[in-house]
């Protein structure tokens, strides 16, 4: 098989692919680098183009017979990336012909700060709380804040050319499941402080999917005892307004019954003054 009719091989465009194509429905403002950049990546890593931007595949000597076609995916790369872009960044990239350089520019812009962006996450996963929020949207929120924490900060792993048996990553990833882990407790509402000290004195931690499940039991029997309460108050509720109907009938000594073709009459006086 011809390579470049290899879907596997980077250099290969399918025929439905063009220069019109947009990868990404989030725009890159400026404000959102990190989020943009990621869905970018996963977007051009399933059309088998991220080695374009990432430096894997060198532009080729015009002499070489894959230039051509080095420089189309390159350019039809230039344009899913800049499709993506609001209007004054896309104007300002304009003359960057090379999409692993378009790359590093967006990248030098706009992802700088991150010192400060790390510190504005770290502060709001501290202080988050649960508040009127169910558990599964306040988990969701916390994960949402975590993720975007491990793009800046990933967790680091060994480049040693002999294979590292220390397992020291492995570790480091368990103490950060296990602050995630206390960290979703201290935020929850005060309603789950037994479910919680029960789970802290677990050792070792459970993961936090098995947390959530556990939280979440807690939450459906308390959701359960509330309806009970509330249906029980209508039904009192509802019980006491008819004696205080039927009791002020009776004091005003009126004995009502039912006629076919006139309704409610009145049938005299009662005889005695309270029932």
């Amino acid at each position: 098989m011809d390579p470049l009719q290899n879907p596997a091989n980077p250099f290969y465009l399918h025929p439905g692919e063009n220069l019109g194509m947009i990868l990404v429905t989030l725009a890159l403002d400026g404000s959102n680098y990190h989020i943009w950049s990621r869905a970018m990546k996963r977007a051009l890593l399933s059309k088998n183009k991220i080695k374009f931007i990432n430096g894997e595949i060198q532009e080729h000597v015009k002499m070489d017979p894959l230039h051509g076609t080095w420089e189309r995916c390159n350019m039809m790369v230039i344009s899913w990336i800049t499709r993506s872009l609001n209007t004054q960044i896309s104007h300002s990239t304009i003359y960057i012909d090379n999409a692993e350089n378009l790359w590093k520019d967006l990248r030098e812009r706009f992802s700088k700060g991150d010192h400060f962006r790390i510190s504005d996450i770290m502060q709001e996963i501290n202080s988050i709380k649960q508040g009127e929020r169910s558990v599964f949207e306040f988990l969701t929120d916390l994960k949402v804040l975590w993720e975007e924490l491990d793009f800046l900060r990933p967790i680091p792993s060994c480049t040693s050319e002999t294979k590292c048996h220390c397992e020291v990553a492995k570790i480091i990833i368990g103490y950060r499941d296990s602050e995630r882990v206390m960290s979703f407790l201290t935020g929850l509402g005060d309603i789950y402080i037994n479910v919680k000290m029960q789970i802290l004195l677990m050792d070792p931690l459970p993961s936090i999917n098995r947390v959530f499940s556990l939280v979440q039991q807690q939450e459906r029997q308390h959701t359960g005892g509330e309806l009970a309460e509330s249906k029980s108050a209508i039904i009192n509720n509802v019980d006491s307004q008819e004696l205080k109907f039927q009791g002020q009938g009776y004091r005003e000594g009126q004995f009502n019954t039912w006629k076919p073709h006139g309704g409610w009459k009145s049938q005299g006086r009662a005889r005695s003054k309270n029932y």
